[in-house]
């Protein structure tokens, strides 16, 4: 397999370098176009089988947090020794207040290893949208994928959670057995027809680059299966010689074949080991573009939580504002 760096241009050991010269990197002053009253509808994950539930009682779950009353679960999926669901919190107003994933502390032991994956690809997991995920080789390493949707997406445009668990991590510099944690805006269907690694056919705007992100200079490598392009930060610590724990991704794709991709998700990136030793509230801020192609809802900060009394980790994206966009 052609293990190449997404995000170097090939000289790892010299990344600090690597990074100065990324293609793109978004170093504007900020200068984001927002409303606070905007009220923008998101798009429906159509039918997949998976249920929610509004939780008035915790349904075993909360305890705490997220908030009852507010909140809405999707059917749980299967996930190691135990499981994991997404949800979503409104305010009494109906603004949103979390899109968020929930993760027994079980589950992040008994995950399935590359091999395993490798070995029940087109069999077992067969189905994106199930409960098994669907094993495939994504990044050139094996990954196991779910497709959940959120419920109660009327108030932003995030409609379902990509959530990938890699066992031998993925290039360039992102080793480490981790999670990668998609909240998606497209629906379902469009994003499960993206395929890579490959060519971008369209142009990214540069209003539309996070303030500080940078595409790939991988030109050839930058659309991945299931996902989109991806923008990272250079200046994490894993991209300067440091040990990877906990980064945030923002991703684009042209979903109308437009000639012109927008942001279309935005993704915690989380070791396995970061999520067994996490305690209290780790919240940091969701880099923003100058604007965004569509008026939306957009959160502006991401958030792990130990959830103790559920023995449980919840990572939510939050802090939303209402933007304008380009339409």
């Amino acid at each position: 397999m052609d293990n190449r760096s997404q995000f170097s241009s090939g000289r790892q050991s010299d990344s600090l370098e690597a990074t100065r010269s990324l293609e793109g990197t978004n170093q504007r002053p900020t200068r984001r176009r927002f409303l606070q009253t905007v009220a923008v509808a998101g798009a429906g994950v159509g039918a997949t089988g998976l249920g929610s539930a509004r939780d008035r009682s915790d349904g075993g779950y909360g305890n705490g947090f997220p908030p009852t009353g507010c909140t809405e679960w999707s059917t749980p999926v299967r996930l190691g020794n135990g499981t994991a669901r997404t949800f979503t919190t409104v305010t009494p107003s109906g603004r949103p207040k979390y899109h968020g994933l929930y993760v027994e502390r079980s589950a992040l032991e008994g995950l399935p290893t590359a091999a395993d994956l490798e070995a029940a690809s087109g069999s077992r997991y067969s189905d994106k949208y199930g409960p098994d995920g669907l094993a495939l080789p994504i990044h050139h390493r094996w990954s196991q994928e779910f497709f959940v949707p959120f419920p109660e997406t009327a108030a932003t445009p995030y409609t379902f959670l990509g959530l990938n668990w890699n066992p031998n991590g993925h290039p360039p510099v992102w080793s480490a057995p981790h999670f990668d944690i998609h909240f998606h805006t497209l629906p379902m269907a469009a994003v499960d027809t993206i395929t890579g690694p490959a060519a971008p056919t369209y142009e990214l705007p540069a209003e539309y680059v996070p303030t500080g992100y940078a595409r790939s200079p991988a030109v050839d490598e930058r659309v991945i299966t299931d996902m989109g392009e991806h923008m990272v930060d250079p200046t994490v610590p894993e991209m300067n010689g440091g040990t990877f724990t906990n980064t945030l991704i923002w991703g684009a794709c042209d979903p109308d074949d437009s000639g012109t991709a927008e942001l279309t998700f935005v993704e915690p990136m989380l070791t396995r080991e970061f999520l067994r030793g996490h305690t209290g509230i780790d919240r940091r801020s969701i880099a923003q573009p100058e604007t965004y192609a569509r008026a939306g809802t957009y959160p502006t900060a991401y958030t792990v939580r130990d959830v103790p009394s559920a023995d449980a980790i919840a990572v939510t994206i939050e802090a939303f504002e209402s933007f304008e966009g380009d339409e």
